[in-house]
């Protein structure tokens, strides 16, 4: 039963407590189980709070028993990318510079909405120091590697939490997403990634980052990706720039399906991207999936050039920003890399930021007018599969950083726009292909329900190793 049960979804699990078939308890127990496996294999957690979780799921199995869940999650089994406040727990952003003693007496808004819907909170997943690169390794945790080859990244700045979904030690997580993070390890790892509209899910506190910084599920399915945004993305007062309520669940919409949407195809943005082939093929057979459902697929590229400049201005001052009143002595605690970004970021002027900021309005006019004529857009999420751990591009690459090879995400992460990443299959070497699927700012429901027929239509058959 163990096994079982860290391998059914979220929505299955409820299904599960509704019919009395098992509870909380044994989720937890089972999941915890799962997590303590897992850890010495691909260190997915900063901590796990075994104590903790079994009071919450006892608390939850009570509510059961008296027909009374607390929420649409109550018993539930979730991990927290410790970028997030949670009270009663450090959040230490992965970095040596952050001190675990204080009060730690405050949610983050996504968190709130987990407590109040009876979540049970398994642990922390890891994350590179300040969610600063597209792996996960930190000076504070050391390396967090690939479910499907240990030797592999799982991808970042979200590394932990997608390897602990995809082991089954838990089957939601919180991550954050400010050029990919999350988007990027749920492809190398093979489940489902969401960045939502910006907004639709508050930030509190503010990110260093700025308006790049999204809150997003990650989860096995489409289902369960949007019954926890349905959780999450609510207002909070704490956030001035976040969304009003939406009008609808976003679960409700999923059996929708895509026929009649018109969806555009981007191989390449215009044979900008160089695509390893195998990934190439596993997303032309999810573009041909789609149209088989009925939508309207046409081969063509979104009109912007590589925007990396603007999103390095951005986004290296935003470094700069975060680490400005750490001392001499708490700057060489710092991963080195993320000490030379923000270098670069210190130097760049408020006339520097404010073209940045322009380009950016540019490529949102663009996107939005590229809207008017497709509902989606269709694109491989990364050019390349999962490459080995601990370095922040493939050695041989010829890339300087991480955003060499992430040019499918960052530019919708400049645009604010709802991209999810959905399994598509497999390379030659058993590693997921993930296709990442884009719609126009707010439409978040059209990217969940291209993303739910996919699971319907073609289920992703990758295992992890040890599951």
């Amino acid at each position: 039963m163990t096994t079982e049960l860290t391998e059914l979804t979220a929505v299955e699990l409820l299904d599960g407590y509704r019919r009395g078939e098992f509870g909380p308890v044994e989720a937890t127990r089972a999941t915890l189980a799962r997590a303590e496996e897992i850890q010495p294999v691909v260190n997915a957690f900063v901590r796990i709070d075994a104590k903790g979780a079994l009071a919450q799921a006892a608390a939850s199995a009570e509510r059961w028993r008296r027909g009374e869940p607390a929420g649409l999650l109550d018993g539930v089994p979730v991990t927290v990318k410790d970028i997030l406040l949670q009270r009663g727990t450090p959040t230490l952003r992965g970095s040596r510079t952050i001190a675990e003693q204080g009060s730690w007496d405050e949610d983050a808004p996504s968190v709130a909405r987990l407590r109040e819907h009876g979540a049970v909170f398994i642990g922390r997943t890891t994350t590179p120091e300040f969610g600063w690169k597209g792996v996960t390794d930190s000076p504070l945790t050391g390396v967090t590697r690939n479910p499907h080859d240990p030797a592999r990244t799982a991808g970042g700045s979200s590394g932990g939490s997608a390897a602990a979904v995809a082991l089954g030690a838990g089957p939601l997580s919180l991550g954050t997403d400010g050029g990919g993070s999350v988007r990027i390890p749920a492809s190398f790892c093979g489940i489902v990634g969401l960045k939502p509209t910006y907004g639709r899910v508050p930030l509190y506190p503010a990110s260093a980052f700025g308006t790049l910084s999204h809150v997003g599920p990650m989860a096995r399915d489409a289902a369960d990706a949007a019954l926890l945004l349905d959780v999450i993305g609510v207002p909070d007062a704490r956030d001035w720039s976040g969304l009003d309520r939406p009008p609808g669940r976003y679960g409700e919409g999923l059996a929708d399906g895509v026929r009649g949407l018109r969806i555009a195809y981007s191989p390449s943005l215009g044979g900008q991207v160089a695509v390893r082939p195998a990934v190439a093929a596993a997303v032309r057979r999810g573009v041909e999936r789609l149209a088989a459902l009925g939508a309207y697929v046409e081969e063509t590229d979104p009109d912007f050039s590589d925007p990396v400049d603007a999103f390095h201005t951005l986004w290296f001052s935003g470094a700069a920003r975060v680490t400005q009143k750490l001392s001499p002595r708490q700057r060489e605690l710092l991963d080195p890399g993320l000490r030379e970004i923000c270098a670069a970021g210190a130097r760049l002027s408020a006339l520097d930021y404010l073209a940045a900021v322009d380009a950016r309005m540019e490529l949102g006019r663009r996107m939005g007018l590229f809207h008017e004529r497709y509902d989606l857009l269709v694109t491989p999420t990364l050019p390349i599969t999962a490459f080995e751990a601990g370095v922040e591009v493939p050695k041989g690459s010829g890339y300087r950083r991480w955003t060499g090879w992430t040019p499918f995400t960052y530019p919708f992460n400049l645009t604010q726009q709802p991209a999810v990443t959905v399994p598509v299959g497999s390379d030659g070497d058993g590693l997921p292909v993930g296709m990442q699927i884009v719609a126009a700012r707010h439409r978040d429901e059209l990217v969940l329900r291209a993303a739910h027929a996919l699971d319907g239509a073609a289920p992703c058959e990758v295992r992890p190793a040890g599951s």
